[in-house]
């Protein structure tokens, strides 16, 4: 009898892990839809203590075309025309809607700014409570330290990690078994760059949280700076949330989603 060659099956999300990834699926979802429901009510960001003209970075709104109006995107002094994205989108029966973001991508509602800060605020902080739990688990259990942190052979194998990723060549076999050197970097990035960033910013732009502790806020450039930081950093987020799924897709579909649900992973040959 010819010897089993599929590939070994391998137990490689605990429970916790899992758990607190799917929180994190629903936080960032809810967090991102009502967070540009948020924006659309002020579509502009600025940098300093203040919002006038001369201190604005980014807007997104609309300009006379002729008679008609026309979606733009404002980048400092250059302008970009991006109707039927961003400024101005159409509804499904057709109507012209004069806002910053399609009203598809905002949620609870596509103008409902009270109900859309209280949704960002509440899976703000049931992101944190979660995010805190994963830094905790993943100290006190190891998976930091064996599963997240390079080894030096595998900081000295970068630059062929860099080229394999771009050739979407992918390990196999025992190298599968453990993350990459640019998987932990990105995963790295995030957990202790990038969101301690957000939720920082975030709450920089509480008028409560400036008056218990004042002065705090001018180190990340005053308020509206905190906001076009708060805004940078999502958007870092969701750039690595897009890779994360490609990523996903191209090195197995079915078998990475059983993981994250069973814990169960086959190894690629």
């Amino acid at each position: 009898m010819a010897p089993d060659s599929s590939p070994a099956v391998i137990y490689r999300h605990r429970l916790p892990v899992r758990i607190m990834h799917w929180i994190n699926v629903v936080c960032v979802l809810a967090l991102l839809g009502s967070g540009l429901q948020i924006f659309n009510a002020h579509p502009a960001l600025y940098w300093g203590k203040d919002s006038r003209p001369q201190t604005r970075v980014l807007e997104i709104g609309q300009r006379r075309d002729g008679g008609a109006l026309v979606g733009v995107t404002r980048i400092g002094d250059r302008e970009f025309v991006t109707d039927g994205v961003l400024g101005m989108s159409r509804g499904p029966d057709g109507s012209v809607l004069p806002q910053a973001f399609p009203p598809w991508a905002t949620i609870p509602g596509s103008q409902w700014l009270a109900m859309g800060r209280m949704w960002h605020f509440f899976f703000a902080w049931l992101f944190v409570l979660n995010g805190v739990a994963y830094l905790l688990w993943t100290v006190f259990s190891g998976h930091l330290r064996h599963d997240l942190v390079p080894t030096g052979r595998e900081w000295r194998g970068i630059g062929r990690s860099v080229v394999d990723h771009l050739l979407l060549r992918h390990p196999t076999g025992q190298d599968a078994r453990r993350y990459n050197v640019l998987q932990n970097i990105a995963y790295l990035s995030i957990v202790f760059i990038v969101l301690p960033l957000i939720v920082v910013c975030g709450m920089a732009m509480s008028p409560r949280l400036d008056a218990v502790f004042p002065g705090w806020v001018d180190w990340l450039g005053g308020r509206q700076a905190a906001r076009t930081l708060h805004f940078a950093g999502a958007l870092l987020l969701v750039g690595f949330v897009l890779v994360h799924l490609f990523e996903v897709v191209v090195t197995g579909l079915a078998n990475n989603l059983r993981s994250m649900l069973t814990g169960y992973w086959r190894i690629p040959r």
